[in-house]
C-alpha cells in the first residue's frame, strides 16, 4: 500500500545533457496518477508539524487528503485560503527545510513530497480555469501596496479577500518582482506560471499600476494625504547588489547577479528574437553559494559558457537549496569550494582575464553558527575567466525610505518593522519581505505579506 512506502514517488525531469542547452523547465512535475499515489503516503498526523513549518500555514494534511481522493479543485481552494502563489511556491520554496523538513515520514524514509503536490494542484487548477474565491462584499477602504513581488502580491491578495480596495504600484513594466527578474525560466516559467498567478491575484479585485516609482513618481506621504489611501504596505524587495571591494571589480565583464539575471529573465537576453543581448564569455566565474548564485551559474551555462562557482566555505555550508546544487552539478557546473577571490585580473583594455584566488579553511563558528572561513597563507593561485558574476547578496534601495518622513531604517538600510504585524515607525505604513529582512526566500516574503495584511486589517478596524 502506498501509505507504507518509505520512498517518495519520483518526479520526472529533463535529461541533464538536454536541459543544459535550453531554458525549458527542468522539473516536469507529477501527473494525476503520480500525485494521488504520493498523497497516499501522508499519515495525516493529528499534530501536523508540517503546517507549523510553512511560513504561510497552509493546511497541508487537509489539501493532501483531497488530492488522495482525487478532488483537486477542493485541494486548490484549501491551499488558496493561505497562499496566493501556490504554483510558484511549489517550484521554488525550500520545502526541505520547512514543511517537508518537519514531516514525520522523513524520520524513517523520505518525507512526503509536499512541494511537488502543491505544484501539481496549482497547475491542475490553472489548466482547468479554477480561480481563488474573491470577497463577496467590498468594505470601501483603500490600501496601497508598493511592489508586486511575493510579499506585495500576498498582502494585496489577502486584503482583497477581506474586502479591501487594493492597488499595487510596481516600478517595472511587468508585475511579479523578483519572480520575473530574478528566477530563471528553467526554474519558474514566466508566462505560463508567474503571470497566471498574477492574474489570479487580479481576479480578486486587485489593481496593478506598473511603471510607478514610489519616491519619484509619487511618495508614500502623497498616497496617504492626497490620494485617499488609508494604509500602505511596502514590499519593494532588496534589489541593490553588494560587491567585495576588491581590485578589478569595475572592469568590463563583471556583473552583479542581479543585473545578469534581470537582463536574461525580464529582458529575455537568452532569446534570439529579443533585441536585448548580454555578453557572456567562454569561462564564467560566479562568486557566491546561494540560490541566486546557482541561478546565475546555470543561466551562464545555458548561454554556452564553462562555469565555475567560487565559494569560500565547503559544500556542507552552501546556502543554496540541495536540489539546485544537485541540478547544477548534473548539468556540469564546476564547484571551486573553499576558495575566495582576492583580485579580478584585467588586460590593458580593462577586459577580464581571470581572478587571483586564495584557498580557505574552516575555523571556529561565527555568529550565524557556520564555521568561519580563514585564508591559508601562501595558497594563492590564478584561474582564467573572461566574465565574473558577483552573487553576494542584496540590500534595499534607499529611495523609498529617504523620501518618506518618519520611516525608520537600520544600519543596513532595511526598513524597521514589527515581525508580527509589519507595522513601521510611521502610522499607517507597514512593510515586509526583503525590504525589511534583506534578501531572503519567496515564501518568507509571502509570510511577511500575510502578517502585514492582518496588521493592516486590525489597524483599519481600530480607526473606525
Amino acid at each position: 500500500m502506498a501509505q507504507n512506502m518509505l520512498t517518495r514517488v519520483p518526479v520526472r525531469e529533463q535529461d541533464p545533457k538536454v536541459r543544459a542547452t535550453n531554458f525549458d523547465e527542468v522539473c516536469l512535475g507529477y501527473n494525476s496518477e503520480e500525485a494521488v499515489e504520493e498523497a497516499q503516503r501522508c499519515l495525516h498526523c493529528r499534530n501536523a508539524k508540517c503546517i507549523a513549518g510553512c511560513p504561510v500555514n497552509i493546511n497541508i494534511p487537509e489539501f493532501i487528503g483531497e488530492v488522495k481522493k482525487g478532488d483537486f479543485e477542493a485541494a486548490y481552494q484549501i491551499i488558496s485560503l493561505s497562499s496566493a502563489l501556490p504554483a510558484i511556491c511549489g517550484r521554488v520554496c525550500p520545502q526541505e527545510t520547512q514543511c517537508e523538513g518537519k514531516c514525520i515520514r522523513g524520520i524513517k524514509g523520505d518525507s512526503v513530497s509536499i512541494g511537488k503536490l502543491e505544484r501539481f494542484v496549482a497547475d491542475w487548477a490553472r489548466e482547468n480555469g479554477i480561480k481563488p474565491k474573491a470577497a463577496e462584499v467590498k468594505n470601501g477602504h483603500k490600501i496601497a501596496v508598493i511592489g508586486s513581488g511575493p510579499s506585495g502580491l500576498t498582502c494585496a491578495g489577502d486584503l482583497a479577500k477581506m474586502g479591501y480596495d487594493v492597488t499595487i504600484f510596481e516600478a517595472l513594466h511587468k508585475a511579479g518582482g523578483v519572480l520575473v527578474y530574478g528566477i530563471p525560466e528553467f526554474r519558474l516559467p514566466k508566462d505560463e506560471v508567474v503571470q497566471k498567478e498574477v492574474e489570479n491575484v487580479k481576479s480578486l479585485g486587485v489593481k496593478i499600476d506598473t511603471n510607478v516609482i514610489i519616491g519619484k513618481s509619487i511618495t508614500i506621504d502623497e498616497l496617504l494625504t492626497e490620494e485617499g489611501y488609508e494604509a500602505v504596505f511596502i514590499g519593494s524587495g532588496a534589489g541593490l547588489p553588494m560587491f567585495m571591494g576588491i581590485p578589478g571589480e569595475q572592469a568590463k565583464g563583471v556583473f552583479s547577479a542581479n543585473e545578469f539575471l534581470t537582463r536574461n529573465n525580464l529582458m529575455k537576453a537568452f532569446r534570439e528574437d529579443y533585441d536585448t543581448p548580454i555578453s557572456c564569455g567562454k569561462i564564467v566565474c560566479v562568486v557566491g553559494g546561494g540560490n541566486v548564485a546557482m541561478d546565475a551559474a546555470r543561466t551562464a551555462l545555458r548561454l554556452g559558457a564553462e562555469v565555475h562557482v567560487v565559494y569560500r566555505r565547503s559544500e556542507a555550508e552552501l546556502p543554496a537549496r540541495a536540489e539546485e546544487v544537485h541540478h547544477a552539478k548534473e548539468e556540469g557546473i564546476i564547484f571551486d569550494l573553499l576558495t575566495n577571490p582576492k583580485e579580478i585580473l584585467v588586460d590593458e583594455n580593462d577586459n577580464v582575464t581571470g581572478m587571483r584566488i586564495i584557498r580557505m579553511e574552516l575555523g571556529e563558528p561565527d555568529a550565524s553558527g557556520r564555521r568561519r572561513p580563514v585564508e591559508i597563507p601562501g595558497s594563492e593561485f590564478e584561474i582564467k575567466c573572461d566574465t565574473v558574476i558577483m552573487s553576494l547578496g542584496t540590500s534595499p534601495n534607499p529611495l523609498i525610505s529617504s523620501t518618506t518622513y518618519g520611516l525608520d531604517v537600520n544600519r543596513r538600510k532595511c526598513i524597521v518593522a514589527d515581525e508580527e504585524t509589519g507595522a513601521t515607525s510611521k502610522e499607517g505604513v507597514y512593510a515586509g519581505g526583503d525590504a525589511v529582512t534583506g534578501a531572503a526566500t519567496v515564501i518568507l516574503a509571502m509570510g511577511a505579506g500575510k502578517a502585514a495584511a492582518k496588521g493592516i486589517d486590525e489597524y483599519i478596524k481600530n480607526r473606525k
